[in-house]
């Protein structure tokens, strides 16, 4: 899995400044040096004073300046079934890797044993993963083993079969249907800040899915360094709490 920030909004946290001081001001801001539009909120600096203006907004939960600026990402290698669960988050733009129009006819089965082309779950091959709605923990090292050499056979010969198939002439779109959800899949997805915060809340909490969670803590790190005083203070104070950000 990879992530990668493609696009975002320059200066994400002057906009949200800019847009949440905007509710309270007589003058145009747009008229107004940032400096003048931020002059009466505690800080010694600008940046004090942002970081003021952002703490108070996510804390009396005023998220409307925070749907101003934009990320956009590219995401290398997700399941389909992860891909699956984030699509449902109807507030984020999504364009995904078709397979109707892009096969793979050149992977060795080989390969798929290893993780090519398809996401391998830790619990096909960590005998102490522990997963949701498992019915038992720990399981012996016989029983581990089968269960990878299972798993592995199953995805390697279901891309064997899917090669043939698209060598004896069936389209794309239609011999894909024998791959397994765990094929991976390329994704770029745009979101506000509000939203990445609402999928975080979904995403990165201890009962997401494991790869999903994953994927979500990377594109946090990457938030973290585009929006820091947002996504620090989310990162701090609005973690794990009771109430999820509604989108």
């Amino acid at each position: 899995m990879q992530v990668q920030l493609l696009e975002a909004t320059e200066d994400p946290e002057r906009l949200i400044c800019q847009g949440a001081r905007n509710d309270y001001m007589g003058e145009f801001v747009g008229d107004l040096p940032f400096e003048e539009v931020m002059g009466t909120t505690d800080g010694e600096t600008i940046e004090d004073k942002q970081a003021t203006l952002i703490h108070h907004l996510l804390d009396h939960g005023h998220f409307g300046p925070f749907e101003h600026p934009h990320a956009t990402f590219a995401i290398e290698g997700v399941s389909r079934s992860c891909m699956a669960q984030l699509t449902r988050h109807r507030h984020v733009s999504f364009d995904v890797q078709s397979m109707r129009y892009v096969s793979f006819d050149d992977v060795d089965p080989a390969d798929v044993r290893e993780g090519e082309m398809v996401v391998i779950p830790p619990s096909a091959t960590d005998p102490d993963w522990v997963g949701r709605n498992q019915k038992r923990g720990s399981v012996d090292e016989a029983d581990v083993e089968r269960r990878e050499e299972i798993f592995t056979d199953t995805i390697a010969n279901a891309v064997e079969s899917y090669q043939e198939l698209l060598d004896l002439g069936m389209p794309p779109e239609d011999a894909r249907f024998v791959l397994p959800i765990g094929t991976k899949v390329n994704i770029v997805m745009t979101m506000n800040a509000r939203m990445l915060m609402h999928v975080a809340d979904m995403r990165a909490a201890a009962d997401a899915q494991w790869e999903i969670r994953e994927m979500t803590e990377r594109v946090l790190d990457i938030a973290k360094e585009w929006c820091p005083i947002t996504f620090e203070h989310y990162e701090q104070e609005m973690r794990n709490r009771k109430n999820r950000l509604a989108p």
